[in-house]
């Protein structure tokens, strides 16, 4: 068993982590959706999480442990799943998390635990996250494909070391390794330091408050809670969601002849990370021939994708169709939806990317209802 690498160090003449050395970090940066679903849990005697699972057959236990402990956004018909097996409204599930009286520690701690555990840990994770994405930010040439050719680390791992995941030390080896090639460092006390000497020259100060921050987690809970709660002034049964029944068709006339036009309803709106809510809107957009019974419009509100595709666009999306090589893709995440421009690499698998953020995605590894393909797009 190979030896465990050294801490990220206190500062010289600490012999504890003050607040002051921490000031950047966000000790509750993984907590993005508080709610209420404990508190009706506890108030209705379930005494656990598996038994109300058991109520909720369309949600994984998995799945709905996240949701109660703040992991992951509900969706809107999860939310009115949870709220009929509570005895609830589904508004009352949901937090403000702007409220006064609100504190992130307070509600975390029943869940998590008094925070923060190890803070030493934390600030060593995100100091680690924050240097790595300096680190290709100043070379164009770490994209995300090269760091897993060159250097072996998973689109999925790096994403995690850079949400600051876990400190140095708690990383394999394997990962070790490649992040001391990264940085040039012949063993783990060296990166160390360096990534010390990044800090107090403050070459991290750009990024770190993208690891850690409390008012970009706020910001990105603010603007997801306020989706849901208009997605959730619709009734159940006339929400529109992914399943869509088919859309109307409409009676035009040109030169003469009748027109038959299909309009389809188009939701969308952006959330931080290039996400897009499933809001609906009040536009209306053409289908093309040949569009499924279940196709809609998304607004695209950034460009995601770079220049060629402009915020203002709106795509056809088609969640029965798989998207080719060469197109474009719309695959559900945890919190909303997102635009991928789909690639295969040398080995066949296809791959999707966004520009902003600077994401590759393994398509194949999806799941198919997750994955759906855009048939057009319509600029304004």
């Amino acid at each position: 068993m190979s030896e465990k690498s050294p801490r990220l160090q206190l500062q010289p003449g600490q012999d504890q982590v003050t607040e002051s050395a921490v000031t950047e970090i966000d000790f509750h940066r993984a907590l993005v959706f508080p709610n209420h679903v404990r508190k009706f849990r506890k108030q209705l005697n379930i005494g656990s999480l598996l038994e109300l699972s058991e109520r909720l057959p369309t949600i994984t236990y998995i799945r709905l442990s996240k949701i109660e402990r703040g992991e992951i956004f509900a969706r809107a018909d999860e939310l009115h799943a949870l709220a009929e097996a509570l005895g609830i409204e589904p508004e009352n599930l949901l937090i403000d998390v702007d409220d006064p009286a609100f504190d992130i520690a307070a509600w975390a701690e029943p869940l998590h635990g008094p925070s923060p555990a190890d803070p030493e840990g934390e600030r060593g994770a995100v100091l680690l996250a924050a240097a790595l994405r300096a680190r290709r930010a100043g070379d164009p040439a770490l994209t995300i494909a090269a760091i897993e050719q060159d250097y072996g680390i998973a689109p999925v791992i790096l994403s995690r070391i850079e949400n600051a995941l876990k400190p140095l030390d708690r990383w394999n080896e394997d990962v070790r390794t490649a992040l001391r090639r990264l940085f040039a460092a012949e063993d783990d006390a060296v990166l160390i330091a360096r990534i010390e000497a990044m800090h107090a020259d403050g070459g991290l100060d750009a990024v770190l408050p993208l690891v850690a921050n409390t008012e970009i987690r706020l910001a990105k809970s603010r603007t997801r809670i306020a989706a849901l709660r208009k997605e959730l002034a619709i009734p159940a049964s006339d929400a529109p969601a992914l399943v869509l029944a088919p859309a109307p068709r409409i009676a035009a006339t040109a030169d003469g002849d009748t027109v038959i036009v299909r309009l389809l309803p188009v939701f969308g709106s952006p959330l931080p990370g290039g996400l897009i809510s499933q809001t609906p809107t009040d536009a209306r957009v053409e289908a093309p021939r040949g569009a499924g019974p279940r196709a809609y419009g998304l607004r695209l509100g950034r460009p995601s994708l770079g220049a060629g595709l402009p915020g203002r666009a709106t795509l056809v999306v088609d969640p029965d169709r798989y998207p080719a090589t060469g197109g474009l893709a719309v695959v559900r995440e945890e919190g909303g939806l997102r635009v991928l421009s789909v690639t295969a690499d040398r080995h066949g698998r296809m791959l999707g990317y966004s520009e902003n953020p600077d994401l590759e995605v393994a398509i194949d590894t999806l799941a198919p209802a997750d994955v759906a393909a855009v048939l057009s797009a319509v600029f304004e």
